[in-house]
């Protein structure tokens, strides 16, 4: 079995500036072994998209304060199956109203994740959708 790590992008689209939750969710995944690609704060879309791939990671985890998360996620979702990676993992968080999140859903997140998520939630989530895909694969 290849024992490949599992890579993830983590980024902050929009002009949101505060990074200290995605911060924290990538020095915890990186904790539990994975490669952990961070971009930093006011990325567009496009850069997101562009890095994911040229990264080839596995997922893409967005983080959002602004309350923008109904534009710039699904643009980050679309770009990616425009060139042909929807097979990367979105996944998602931040200040998201619970009435938000199914069209997020609807959009190719995985999962959201709202204030109060412990990281531990976050890296058993990666792992778990990592394994799944990969026994899919087998």
């Amino acid at each position: 079995m290849n024992d490949r790590k599992i890579r993830v992008l983590i980024a902050k689209p929009g002009l949101d500036g505060h990074d200290r939750g995605a911060k924290y969710i990538a020095r915890a995944l990186r904790d539990a072994g994975m490669e952990v690609i961070y971009t930093g704060i006011r990325q567009t879309p496009e850069a997101i998209a562009s890095a994911a791939i040229q990264e080839d990671v596995d997922f893409v985890g967005l983080s959002l304060l602004s309350g923008a998360h109904n534009t710039l996620f699904p643009e980050v979702a679309r770009l990616l199956a425009e060139k042909g990676a929807s097979d990367i993992v979105l996944f998602g968080g931040g200040v998201i109203p619970e009435d938000d999140i199914p069209g997020l859903v609807e959009a190719g997140f995985r999962a959201i994740f709202t204030p109060g998520t412990s990281a531990s939630d976050v890296v058993d989530f990666v792992r778990k959708t990592f394994e799944e895909s990969r026994r899919k694969q087998a």
